[in-house]
Protein backbone atom coordinates (compact mmCIF):
# COMPACT_ATOMS: atom_id res chain seq x y z
CA UNK A 1 0.00 0.00 0.00
CA UNK A 2 0.98 3.35 -1.36
CA UNK A 3 1.39 6.55 1.29
CA UNK A 4 -1.48 8.09 -1.29
CA UNK A 5 -3.75 5.16 -0.18
CA UNK A 6 -2.72 5.13 3.32
CA UNK A 7 -3.51 8.75 4.01
CA UNK A 8 -7.02 8.19 1.52
CA UNK A 9 -7.47 5.14 4.12
CA UNK A 10 -6.71 6.94 7.54
CA UNK A 11 -9.02 9.92 6.03
CA UNK A 12 -11.68 7.51 5.95
CA UNK A 13 -11.10 5.96 9.54
CA UNK A 14 -10.52 9.29 11.31
CA UNK A 15 -14.13 11.02 11.43
CA UNK A 16 -15.66 7.57 11.79
CA UNK A 17 -13.93 7.32 14.98
CA UNK A 18 -14.31 11.00 16.11
CA UNK A 19 -17.89 10.64 15.48
CA UNK A 20 -17.98 7.66 17.13
CA UNK A 21 -16.94 9.07 20.53
CA UNK A 22 -19.41 11.90 19.99
CA UNK A 23 -22.06 10.12 19.56
CA UNK A 24 -21.29 7.44 22.62
CA UNK A 25 -23.00 10.07 24.77
CA UNK A 26 -27.11 9.32 25.77
CA UNK A 27 -29.80 10.29 24.14
CA UNK A 28 -31.47 13.55 25.11
CA UNK A 29 -33.91 11.80 26.79
CA UNK A 30 -32.32 8.61 28.29
CA UNK A 31 -30.16 8.05 31.74
CA UNK A 32 -26.71 8.83 31.22
CA UNK A 33 -24.26 6.64 33.13
CA UNK A 34 -27.09 5.37 34.97
CA UNK A 35 -27.30 8.48 36.82
CA UNK A 36 -29.61 8.28 39.75
CA UNK A 37 -30.07 11.93 40.13
CA UNK A 38 -30.93 12.17 35.96
CA UNK A 39 -34.07 14.25 35.30
CA UNK A 40 -36.10 12.68 31.95
CA UNK A 41 -36.10 15.91 29.29
CA UNK A 42 -39.38 15.47 28.17
CA UNK A 43 -38.74 18.73 26.10
CA UNK A 44 -35.59 17.46 24.70
CA UNK A 45 -37.83 17.66 20.96
CA UNK A 46 -38.92 21.07 20.93
CA UNK A 47 -35.92 23.07 19.86
CA UNK A 48 -37.81 26.54 21.04
CA UNK A 49 -37.38 25.69 24.54
CA UNK A 50 -34.49 23.98 24.48
CA UNK A 51 -33.43 28.05 23.40
CA UNK A 52 -35.82 29.55 26.07
CA UNK A 53 -32.46 29.88 28.90
CA UNK A 54 -28.76 29.35 28.61
CA UNK A 55 -28.43 27.90 31.85
CA UNK A 56 -27.16 24.15 32.07
CA UNK A 57 -27.16 21.66 34.54
CA UNK A 58 -23.72 20.27 35.49
CA UNK A 59 -22.82 16.72 37.60
CA UNK A 60 -19.75 15.93 39.08
CA UNK A 61 -18.72 13.21 41.28
CA UNK A 62 -21.74 11.75 43.20
CA UNK A 63 -24.30 13.70 44.84
CA UNK A 64 -23.00 16.94 43.43
CA UNK A 65 -24.54 19.17 41.33
CA UNK A 66 -24.31 22.68 39.94
CA UNK A 67 -26.00 25.30 37.47
CA UNK A 68 -24.10 27.12 34.79
CA UNK A 69 -24.47 29.97 32.68
CA UNK A 70 -23.69 28.98 28.65
CA UNK A 71 -22.69 32.55 27.67
CA UNK A 72 -20.13 31.13 25.13
CA UNK A 73 -23.10 29.50 23.08
CA UNK A 74 -21.71 26.58 23.08
CA UNK A 75 -23.28 23.47 21.57
CA UNK A 76 -23.49 21.32 24.58
CA UNK A 77 -25.77 17.86 24.30
CA UNK A 78 -26.40 15.93 27.15
CA UNK A 79 -23.47 13.88 28.65
CA UNK A 80 -20.83 16.14 27.66
CA UNK A 81 -17.98 16.67 29.27
CA UNK A 82 -17.24 20.63 30.09
CA UNK A 83 -14.85 22.58 32.06
CA UNK A 84 -16.81 25.02 34.21
CA UNK A 85 -15.98 28.06 36.40
CA UNK A 86 -14.84 27.19 39.88
CA UNK A 87 -13.24 28.60 42.85
CA UNK A 88 -10.43 28.89 42.30
CA UNK A 89 -9.52 27.24 38.98
CA UNK A 90 -11.63 24.80 37.28
CA UNK A 91 -13.76 22.01 37.15
CA UNK A 92 -14.95 19.12 34.93
CA UNK A 93 -18.41 17.75 34.98
CA UNK A 94 -21.08 16.28 32.91
CA UNK A 95 -23.76 17.98 31.48
CA UNK A 96 -26.96 16.34 32.62
CA UNK A 97 -29.97 18.64 31.49
CA UNK A 98 -30.51 21.73 29.39
CA UNK A 99 -33.46 24.27 28.19
CA UNK A 100 -36.95 24.98 30.00
CA UNK A 101 -35.90 22.21 32.57
CA UNK A 102 -33.03 23.44 34.14
CA UNK A 103 -34.77 26.75 35.33
CA UNK A 104 -37.77 24.36 37.13
CA UNK A 105 -35.04 22.26 38.35
CA UNK A 106 -33.04 24.94 39.82
CA UNK A 107 -36.47 26.28 41.34
CA UNK A 108 -37.04 22.71 42.98
CA UNK A 109 -33.55 22.54 44.25
CA UNK A 110 -33.90 26.48 45.90
CA UNK A 111 -30.82 27.77 43.66
CA UNK A 112 -29.56 31.06 45.01
CA UNK A 113 -27.20 33.36 43.30
CA UNK A 114 -26.22 35.25 46.35
CA UNK A 115 -25.66 31.64 48.64
CA UNK A 116 -23.50 29.77 45.46
CA UNK A 117 -21.36 32.97 45.04
CA UNK A 118 -23.01 34.26 41.74
CA UNK A 119 -23.42 32.47 38.54
CA UNK A 120 -20.85 31.03 36.84
CA UNK A 121 -19.74 30.11 33.93
CA UNK A 122 -19.41 27.28 31.41
CA UNK A 123 -15.89 27.84 29.69
CA UNK A 124 -15.72 25.23 27.16
CA UNK A 125 -16.29 21.52 26.28
CA UNK A 126 -13.21 19.46 27.88
CA UNK A 127 -9.85 19.07 25.88
CA UNK A 128 -7.41 16.52 26.26
CA UNK A 129 -5.06 18.01 28.31
CA UNK A 130 -8.28 18.96 30.84
CA UNK A 131 -9.70 15.13 30.93
CA UNK A 132 -5.51 14.23 31.81
CA UNK A 133 -5.55 16.62 34.76
CA UNK A 134 -8.99 15.36 35.53
CA UNK A 135 -7.68 11.24 35.52
CA UNK A 136 -5.09 12.34 37.53
CA UNK A 137 -6.67 13.99 40.20
CA UNK A 138 -9.43 11.12 40.54
CA UNK A 139 -6.23 8.95 41.11
CA UNK A 140 -5.50 10.42 44.15
CA UNK A 141 -8.44 10.14 46.02
CA UNK A 142 -8.02 7.00 47.29
CA UNK A 143 -4.80 7.29 49.10
CA UNK A 144 -5.57 10.75 50.00
CA UNK A 145 -8.84 9.59 51.86
CA UNK A 146 -6.62 6.53 53.51
CA UNK A 147 -3.82 9.05 54.82
CA UNK A 148 -6.32 11.75 55.92
CA UNK A 149 -7.70 8.82 58.15
CA UNK A 150 -4.66 8.50 59.27
CA UNK A 151 -4.11 12.17 60.23
CA UNK A 152 -7.76 12.39 62.16
CA UNK A 153 -6.95 9.43 64.09
CA UNK A 154 -3.19 11.08 64.87
CA UNK A 155 -4.84 13.96 66.06
CA UNK A 156 -7.64 12.33 68.09
CA UNK A 157 -10.87 13.39 66.53
CA UNK A 158 -13.82 11.30 66.79
CA UNK A 159 -14.53 11.39 63.06
CA UNK A 160 -14.81 9.29 60.22
CA UNK A 161 -13.83 10.35 56.75
CA UNK A 162 -15.86 8.80 53.92
CA UNK A 163 -14.96 9.85 50.45
CA UNK A 164 -12.56 12.69 49.08
CA UNK A 165 -13.07 14.66 45.92
CA UNK A 166 -10.63 16.60 43.79
CA UNK A 167 -11.23 19.14 41.82
CA UNK A 168 -10.86 19.02 37.99
CA UNK A 169 -7.22 20.49 37.86
CA UNK A 170 -6.26 19.31 41.53
CA UNK A 171 -6.42 22.00 43.14
CA UNK A 172 -8.98 21.93 45.74
CA UNK A 173 -10.25 18.89 47.70
CA UNK A 174 -13.57 17.96 49.13
CA UNK A 175 -13.39 15.65 52.14
CA UNK A 176 -16.81 14.08 53.34
CA UNK A 177 -16.80 13.12 56.87
CA UNK A 178 -19.75 11.96 59.44
CA UNK A 179 -19.69 12.74 63.04
CA UNK A 180 -21.88 11.92 66.06
CA UNK A 181 -20.75 15.36 67.58
CA UNK A 182 -19.71 18.57 66.72
CA UNK A 183 -15.81 18.09 65.80
CA UNK A 184 -13.12 21.21 65.71
CA UNK A 185 -11.15 20.38 62.68
CA UNK A 186 -9.32 23.84 62.48
CA UNK A 187 -6.01 21.84 63.11
CA UNK A 188 -6.86 19.33 61.09
CA UNK A 189 -7.59 21.25 57.98
CA UNK A 190 -3.70 23.03 58.79
CA UNK A 191 -2.19 19.44 58.67
CA UNK A 192 -3.87 18.20 55.47
CA UNK A 193 -3.29 21.72 53.45
CA UNK A 194 0.27 20.63 54.07
CA UNK A 195 0.04 17.65 53.64
CA UNK A 196 -1.78 17.68 50.23
CA UNK A 197 -0.55 21.24 48.96
CA UNK A 198 -4.56 22.14 47.65
CA UNK A 199 -7.21 24.00 49.06
CA UNK A 200 -9.20 22.19 51.81
CA UNK A 201 -13.19 21.79 52.25
CA UNK A 202 -14.68 19.88 54.77
CA UNK A 203 -18.33 18.50 54.30
CA UNK A 204 -20.25 16.70 56.70
CA UNK A 205 -22.68 13.92 55.43
CA UNK A 206 -24.89 11.51 57.35
CA UNK A 207 -24.87 7.69 57.76
CA UNK A 208 -27.32 7.13 54.67
CA UNK A 209 -25.55 9.40 52.70
CA UNK A 210 -22.38 7.64 53.15
CA UNK A 211 -23.55 4.11 52.27
CA UNK A 212 -25.23 6.10 48.71
CA UNK A 213 -21.36 7.33 48.14
CA UNK A 214 -20.28 4.03 48.46
CA UNK A 215 -22.85 1.78 47.10
CA UNK A 216 -23.20 -2.23 47.66
CA UNK A 217 -26.25 -4.94 47.73
CA UNK A 218 -29.14 -4.82 50.21
CA UNK A 219 -30.31 -7.78 52.05
CA UNK A 220 -33.04 -8.39 49.10
CA UNK A 221 -30.39 -8.79 46.61
CA UNK A 222 -30.69 -5.89 44.63
CA UNK A 223 -28.60 -2.75 44.64
CA UNK A 224 -29.18 -0.51 47.64
CA UNK A 225 -31.87 1.79 46.58
CA UNK A 226 -29.55 4.88 48.19
CA UNK A 227 -26.91 4.27 45.51
CA UNK A 228 -29.26 3.56 42.82
CA UNK A 229 -31.91 6.26 42.48
CA UNK A 230 -32.90 7.71 45.90
CA UNK A 231 -31.53 11.17 46.04
CA UNK A 232 -33.29 12.44 49.36
CA UNK A 233 -33.71 10.82 52.33
CA UNK A 234 -36.81 10.49 54.92
CA UNK A 235 -36.50 9.98 58.23
CA UNK A 236 -37.93 6.29 59.38
CA UNK A 237 -39.51 5.13 63.00
CA UNK A 238 -40.15 1.81 64.00
CA UNK A 239 -43.80 3.00 64.21
CA UNK A 240 -43.69 2.29 60.32
CA UNK A 241 -42.33 -1.14 61.41
CA UNK A 242 -45.48 -1.75 63.87
CA UNK A 243 -47.94 -0.59 61.40
CA UNK A 244 -47.35 -3.51 59.17
CA UNK A 245 -46.24 -5.88 61.96
CA UNK A 246 -42.76 -6.18 61.85
CA UNK A 247 -41.03 -7.90 64.48
CA UNK A 248 -38.96 -4.81 66.22
CA UNK A 249 -35.94 -7.02 65.60
CA UNK A 250 -32.91 -4.07 65.51
CA UNK A 251 -30.57 -6.61 63.64
CA UNK A 252 -33.30 -6.85 61.11
CA UNK A 253 -34.67 -3.68 60.04
CA UNK A 254 -31.16 -2.24 60.38
CA UNK A 255 -29.22 -1.40 56.98
CA UNK A 256 -25.80 -1.56 56.22
CA UNK A 257 -25.51 2.46 56.92
CA UNK A 258 -26.58 1.22 60.96
CA UNK A 259 -30.12 3.24 60.49
CA UNK A 260 -33.31 1.90 59.93
CA UNK A 261 -33.94 0.54 56.81
CA UNK A 262 -35.39 3.43 53.86
CA UNK A 263 -37.90 0.41 52.40
CA UNK A 264 -39.89 0.36 55.56
CA UNK A 265 -41.72 3.57 54.47
CA UNK A 266 -42.39 2.03 50.74
CA UNK A 267 -45.85 0.26 52.05
CA UNK A 268 -46.44 2.03 55.12
CA UNK A 269 -49.04 4.34 53.24
CA UNK A 270 -50.67 0.72 51.79
CA UNK A 271 -50.86 -0.69 54.92
CA UNK A 272 -52.90 2.99 56.73
CA UNK A 273 -54.90 3.03 53.81
CA UNK A 274 -56.19 -0.92 54.59
CA UNK A 275 -56.30 -0.77 58.10
CA UNK A 276 -58.76 1.75 58.10
CA UNK A 277 -61.38 -0.23 57.14
CA UNK A 278 -60.52 -2.92 59.87
CA UNK A 279 -61.85 -2.61 63.67
CA UNK A 280 -60.27 -1.42 66.34
CA UNK A 281 -57.49 -3.61 68.04
CA UNK A 282 -58.35 -1.82 71.28
CA UNK A 283 -61.86 -3.40 71.63
CA UNK A 284 -62.21 -6.88 73.90
CA UNK A 285 -65.18 -9.04 72.20
CA UNK A 286 -67.68 -10.77 74.83
CA UNK A 287 -69.23 -13.98 74.10
CA UNK A 288 -70.85 -16.18 76.25
CA UNK A 289 -68.17 -18.77 76.81
CA UNK A 290 -65.44 -15.72 77.83
CA UNK A 291 -63.65 -12.36 76.78
CA UNK A 292 -61.27 -12.26 73.54
CA UNK A 293 -58.39 -9.95 72.97
CA UNK A 294 -56.43 -9.15 69.81
CA UNK A 295 -53.76 -11.13 69.28
CA UNK A 296 -52.76 -10.22 65.64
CA UNK A 297 -54.20 -9.04 62.20
CA UNK A 298 -53.68 -9.84 58.19
CA UNK A 299 -54.57 -7.09 56.81
CA UNK A 300 -55.28 -7.51 53.59
CA UNK A 301 -56.76 -10.57 53.88
CA UNK A 302 -59.31 -8.99 56.20
CA UNK A 303 -59.25 -11.54 58.82
CA UNK A 304 -58.12 -10.86 62.77
CA UNK A 305 -57.14 -13.55 65.61
CA UNK A 306 -58.09 -13.01 69.13
CA UNK A 307 -56.87 -14.61 72.27
CA UNK A 308 -58.29 -15.74 75.57
CA UNK A 309 -55.38 -13.91 77.26
CA UNK A 310 -54.49 -10.46 76.93
CA UNK A 311 -50.96 -11.39 76.79
CA UNK A 312 -49.97 -14.48 75.92
CA UNK A 313 -51.69 -17.03 72.90
CA UNK A 314 -54.33 -18.86 74.42
CA UNK A 315 -57.46 -20.74 72.41
CA UNK A 316 -56.81 -18.76 69.39
CA UNK A 317 -59.69 -18.07 67.18
CA UNK A 318 -58.92 -16.51 63.71
CA UNK A 319 -62.53 -14.84 62.16
CA UNK A 320 -63.34 -12.45 59.56
CA UNK A 321 -63.57 -8.24 60.12
CA UNK A 322 -67.07 -8.41 59.10
CA UNK A 323 -67.40 -11.13 61.85
CA UNK A 324 -65.83 -9.06 64.37
CA UNK A 325 -67.99 -5.99 63.24
CA UNK A 326 -71.10 -8.14 63.58
CA UNK A 327 -69.79 -9.30 67.46
CA UNK A 328 -69.10 -5.35 68.49
CA UNK A 329 -72.41 -4.19 67.15
CA UNK A 330 -74.39 -7.70 69.15
CA UNK A 331 -72.03 -6.14 72.28
CA UNK A 332 -73.05 -2.76 72.23
CA UNK A 333 -76.41 -3.47 72.32
CA UNK A 334 -75.56 -6.05 75.69
CA UNK A 335 -75.72 -9.14 73.71
CA UNK A 336 -73.08 -11.79 73.72
CA UNK A 337 -72.86 -14.69 71.36
CA UNK A 338 -71.99 -18.48 72.10
CA UNK A 339 -68.59 -18.51 70.04
CA UNK A 340 -66.64 -16.29 68.21
CA UNK A 341 -67.20 -17.92 65.13
CA UNK A 342 -71.18 -17.81 63.27
CA UNK A 343 -72.82 -20.63 62.58
CA UNK A 344 -71.37 -21.00 59.08
CA UNK A 345 -67.94 -20.48 60.06
CA UNK A 346 -68.30 -23.16 62.82
CA UNK A 347 -69.66 -25.41 59.90
CA UNK A 348 -67.07 -25.09 57.77
CA UNK A 349 -64.40 -25.37 60.53
CA UNK A 350 -65.81 -28.98 61.31
CA UNK A 351 -65.89 -29.91 57.70
CA UNK A 352 -62.45 -28.87 57.08
CA UNK A 353 -61.32 -30.71 60.37
CA UNK A 354 -62.95 -34.49 59.08
CA UNK A 355 -62.11 -33.93 55.57
CA UNK A 356 -58.51 -35.36 55.71
CA UNK A 357 -59.40 -37.51 58.62
CA UNK A 358 -57.78 -40.89 57.42
CA UNK A 359 -59.39 -43.41 60.34
CA UNK A 360 -62.70 -42.22 59.48
CA UNK A 361 -65.14 -45.17 59.18
CA UNK A 362 -62.33 -47.71 60.06
CA UNK A 363 -62.76 -50.30 63.00
CA UNK A 364 -60.51 -49.81 65.54
CA UNK A 365 -59.81 -53.74 65.92
CA UNK A 366 -59.25 -54.13 61.66
CA UNK A 367 -55.34 -55.31 61.94
CA UNK A 368 -56.53 -57.91 64.42
CA UNK A 369 -57.63 -60.25 61.85
CA UNK A 370 -54.79 -59.76 59.42
CA UNK A 371 -52.30 -60.14 61.87
CA UNK A 372 -54.27 -63.95 62.81
CA UNK A 373 -54.20 -65.36 59.55
CA UNK A 374 -50.40 -64.40 59.10
CA UNK A 375 -49.59 -66.52 61.91
CA UNK A 376 -51.63 -69.08 60.51
CA UNK A 377 -49.93 -68.94 57.29
CA UNK A 378 -46.47 -68.27 58.50
CA UNK A 379 -44.14 -71.64 57.09
CA UNK A 380 -42.67 -74.34 59.10
CA UNK A 381 -39.22 -74.68 59.41
CA UNK A 382 -38.11 -77.30 56.46
CA UNK A 383 -36.38 -80.19 57.87
CA UNK A 384 -32.35 -80.68 56.90
CA UNK A 385 -32.06 -84.45 54.85
CA UNK A 386 -29.19 -86.66 55.74
CA UNK A 387 -25.68 -86.00 55.41
CA UNK A 388 -24.83 -87.01 51.74
CA UNK A 389 -21.77 -85.58 51.16
CA UNK A 390 -20.45 -89.01 50.93
CA UNK A 391 -21.67 -91.93 48.74
CA UNK A 392 -23.00 -92.80 45.95
CA UNK A 393 -25.91 -90.18 46.16
CA UNK A 394 -23.55 -87.64 45.76
CA UNK A 395 -24.28 -85.96 41.77
CA UNK A 396 -20.66 -85.41 41.70
CA UNK A 397 -19.97 -89.30 41.86
CA UNK A 398 -22.48 -89.62 39.20
CA UNK A 399 -21.00 -87.55 36.58
CA UNK A 400 -19.83 -89.89 33.94
CA UNK A 401 -17.67 -87.37 32.29
CA UNK A 402 -15.84 -86.76 35.32
CA UNK A 403 -16.23 -82.52 35.03
CA UNK A 404 -17.44 -82.08 38.28
CA UNK A 405 -14.93 -84.18 40.30
CA UNK A 406 -13.34 -81.31 42.40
Amino acid sequence: MDKEQLSDRLSDIVPIKMSTVRNTKSCRGCTPHNNKLHVYDWLHDFPELQRATKMVEVQFKNTRKGYYINSNDIDLQLGDLVAVESVPGHDIGTVTLTGKLVELQMKKNNYREDVNGGVKRVYRIARATDLEKYEQAKAREQPTMIRARQIAEDLGLQMKIGDVEYQGDGNKAIFYYIADDRVDFRQLIKVLAGEFRVKIEMKQIGARQEAGRIGGIGPCGREMCCSKWMSSFVSVSTSAARCQDISINPQKLAGQCGKLKCCMNYEVDAYVEAQRSMPSREIVLETKDSDYFHFKSDIFAGVMTYSTDKYNAANLQTITRERVFDIIAMNRKGKKPLTLLSEADAGAEKEASFAGDLLDGQSINRFDESRKNQSRKRRKPRRRGPDNSSGNNNPRNNDPSGENNA
